[in-house]
Parts: structure tokens; C-alpha cells; sequence
């Protein structure tokens, strides 16, 4: 498998997800303003929608989406822990939680880097984004992880998403709890490896 990257951008999800998983892949670096690939390609061709996260499956077919290919990742080693079993409850509650990183922390928080943004629309957004946040600290107040226990592909795309707010000047030393939680993912050794390969460590 071959994984298309941009260092810190949501593509870090499956990046962590692949070596939380065990499993052997390449990795193409991405320059989304020329959309090149390191070594020349045209990652147009690999992605017509312009962005990361891709990966090129084994048999030279391309998945996109983080959320999809997350679960990919994760279905591809069933021992890893990384997401319940397909048709379970289990599941569908990872998938819930996918949902809520993607649909209402991903796509504010990115916006966010737009820098044809208007200051009032900055503010509605981080008024938003605190009103998700203080939900999410009360969830992360009783478990370790998005669904209990277990460290799941979720939680790896909470983490890649977080990890942003330094960069865009968004404060999020008043939750203490998401603080807590991000520190925790931060120590993993897959996590330590993927930053590094990235660049970010």
C-alpha cells in the first residue's frame, strides 16, 4: 500500500492508523498548492479531488477519505483493536464518532486556515467549535478514549485534528480533560513514529 501524505494534514490519521497497525506501506509525500507528488507524479491522477488523504491498495486501486480509509486500515488487521467488528453496535458507535470528528471538528477547524476568512466568521466558527469542545470534555471526563477504553482509528483522527489548533491561534488549554486525552495519544509509539516520519516530531 501506498499512503499520499502533506505533513499534519488529516492524512496523519491513517498514517498513525497503518503503523498502529502493523501493517507495511509506502508513503508520497504531497504538495497540494503544485499537487506533485515527491518523485514527479501528478496527484491529480491519483486523486481528482485534489486533496490527501489517498492510498493505493494492493492491487493499484486508490481509496480517499480518511473516515473510509481509516476503517480500511483497520479491517485489514482485526486483531489490532483499532475498530469493532463490522454489523456490531460496537461499530456503528465508531462510525458515529467519525462522523461528529469529521463533520463538526475537521471541517470548522480546517476552515479555519483559510485566510479569505472574515474576522466575524472566525469568531461564529470558535464559537461553535467551543460549544463541540465543551461536549466532547464532559465525554473524555469518564473514559481514556472516544469509545471507552480502547484506543480506536477515531481517536487518531480526533488527535490529527486537535493538533491544529496551535497553528491556527485556537486555545484549548481551558479543556482540561481533551488536554489530557491528546497527551495521552501523543505518548503512543505510533504516534511518536508517525510525527516523526512526518517531519513534526
Amino acid at each position: 500500500m501506498k499512503l499520499y501524505y502533506s505533513p499534519g494534514a488529516c492524512s496523519m490519521s491513517p498514517h498513525i492508523a497503518l503503523r498502529e497497525a502493523g501493517l507495511s506501506f509506502d508513503l508520497a509525500k504531497v504538495d497540494l498548492k503544485a499537487k506533485t507528488v515527491e518523485g514527479g507524479e501528478n496527484f491529480n491522477d491519483v486523486n481528482p479531488k485534489g486533496y490527501v488523504p489517498a492510498l493505493r491498495l494492493d492491487d493499484g486501486s486508490v481509496l480517499t477519505e480518511g473516515p473510509a480509509i481509516v476503517q480500511y486500515i483497520a479491517d485489514a488487521r482485526p486483531d489490532s483493536g483499532l475498530a469493532p467488528a463490522n454489523g456490531t453496535p460496537a461499530r456503528y458507535k465508531l462510525q458515529e464518532w467519525l462522523n461528529f470528528v469529521s463533520t463538526e471538528m475537521h471541517k470548522p477547524m480546517g476552515s479555519m486556515f483559510n485566510p479569505a476568512q472574515t474576522r466575524e466568521w472566525k469568531e461564529a466558527v470558535q464559537a461553535n467549535l467551543t460549544r463541540r469542545l465543551d461536549w466532547l470534555e464532559g465525554e473524555l471526563s469518564t473514559r481514556s478514549y472516544l469509545t471507552g477504553e480502547t484506543f480506536s482509528v477515531a481517536d487518531g483522527y480526533l488527535f490529527t485534528v486537535l493538533g491544529w489548533a496551535p497553528h491556527l491561534k485556537f486555545d484549548l488549554s481551558g479543556w482540561k480533560s481533551v488536554g489530557a486525552y491528546t497527551g495521552r495519544i501523543a505518548q503512543r509509539p505510533a504516534v511518536q513514529a508517525t510525527l516523526k516520519a512526518e517531519g513534526l516530531a
